[in-house]
Parts: C-alpha cells; structure tokens; sequence
C-alpha cells in the first residue's frame, strides 16, 4: 500500500465542525487495499474527510490533478491541517474527482495560458467528462481521490468508471472515494468503510444498510412509496 494512515494529531481540535463529527473523531483510518471506499448519509462527514485527504495529499480543494492550483470559493474547512498521512512509498496525487467542483476546474482548464484542450470538458456532458478523465488518467501509479463521482454517471457510466478503476488497480493506481452508489459500492476487492453517528467502522458490501434498502426498494417500489402519502 502507499497511503497507509491517515491520523487526527493531537493538536486538533475537540469540538466544532468538523471535528465533533464521529467519524473524524473515529480517526485513524488504516488503509489495506488499493480502494478505499467511504459510505454513509447525509451529514455524516465522508465529503468531508474526503476533502481534507485530498488536500493533506497535495490536491487543489476544488478539485483537478496535483498540477492545478486555484480559487473559486474558500468553503473546504481545516480538517487537512490537523491531519497527518502515512504512506509506504509516495505516491503523486492524480486527480481530485469532486463532483460539487468540476464545473470550476473544467473552467480553470479551459482558461489556462498555453492549454486548448480539445475537446473542452464544457462541449461534452458532464458523465462523458468524468469518464474522459478516468481513461486520460487512472492507468498511471498515481493517488486518485474522489468525491461522488456517480453524480455524473449514468449506471453504464458507473460501471465503466469501475472498469477504469481496476485497471489503474493494476498499473499501481490507490484509490479513495466517497459514494452514495451501490454500483460503485462493489467496486471487487475494495475495503468499505461506513461513516455513522458511532463513528468509522469496515465493513462488507451485503452488510451496508443503503445496499438492503436498495434492493428492497426495487423489488418493491410502493413499499415506500406510500410514505409520501403519509407525508402529504
């Protein structure tokens, strides 16, 4: 492995956000497998510690590859500078997949001195984007970092990202994401972690709840579809 650890140092603080978060609290994080996979809902910090990983490992917050520096907004908090990351042997940062972003790096790409990329990330769709960054880039020995990239992809796209990701597994490429997918959930032979309110824990893929509740919603759509109805 090359990133092996990541800790909390003692320094950092107790409360606030988003260090009061159980997940970030829950640190360290030890990494075994090439892909790492971050699981969990809405609030419980696996953007976020997504995020801080990225930029503790050398990536731009909003996103792009370990070249790309710029400033849209300042909204990624100061969780990296409390962080410290053990690694086997370095590896350079790849790319930053950030869904919530692309758009601005796709625009810093497009405006950059001495760089006309054909075709611009802005004349195709947004899946096509991602999946054109994956095949340009994953099959390299590079840290690829990323943050719901499903947010892009259709369910052929997410296999094809899936594809994209075992074959950089193979010429030495780690990964980490953070998904809402149960696509890319089963992403074969990486280690899932899911982020809750008791913390960080591994985990296996028919035992995630999101998957259950997946598979039982389509089996059976009205099952919760007729919740709405209670709340209407």
């Amino acid at each position: 492995m090359a990133l092996r650890t990541v800790e909390l140092l003692d320094e950092a603080p107790s409360s606030g956000y988003p260090y009061g978060l159980a997940a970030v609290r829950a640190l360290p994080l030890e990494l075994t497998r090439p892909v790492a996979i971050l699981v969990g809902d809405n609030g419980s910090g696996k953007s976020t510690l997504i995020e801080a990983i990225a930029v503790a490992a050398g990536f731009n917050p909003e996103g792009g590859s370990g070249q790309v520096r710029f400033e849209t907004e300042a909204s990624h908090s100061t969780l990296a500078n409390h962080l410290r990351l053990t690694w086997g042997s370095r590896l350079q940062p790849g790319w930053f997949l950030r869904a919530e972003t692309f758009y601005n790096v796709a625009t810093f790409r497009d405006r950059s001195a001495g760089f006309n990329p054909l075709p611009s990330y802005h004349e195709i769709s947004h899946g096509e984007s991602f999946l054109t960054v994956a095949a340009e880039w994953f099959n390299s020995p590079k840290l690829f970092v990323l943050d719901e990239p499903e947010a892009a992809l259709s369910f052929w796209g997410q296999l094809a990202l899936m594809a994209a990701i075992a074959e950089g597994v193979k010429a030495g490429a780690q990964f980490i994401f953070a998904t809402h997918s149960p696509i890319l959930m089963a992403t074969p032979d990486a280690e899932i972690l899911e982020l809750s309110s008791s913390g960080l824990e591994t985990t296996s893929y028919d035992d995630l709840e999101i998957v259950g509740l997946w598979r039982s919603f389509l089996e059976a759509p009205q099952r919760f579809l007729r919740y709405l109805d209670d709340e209407t």
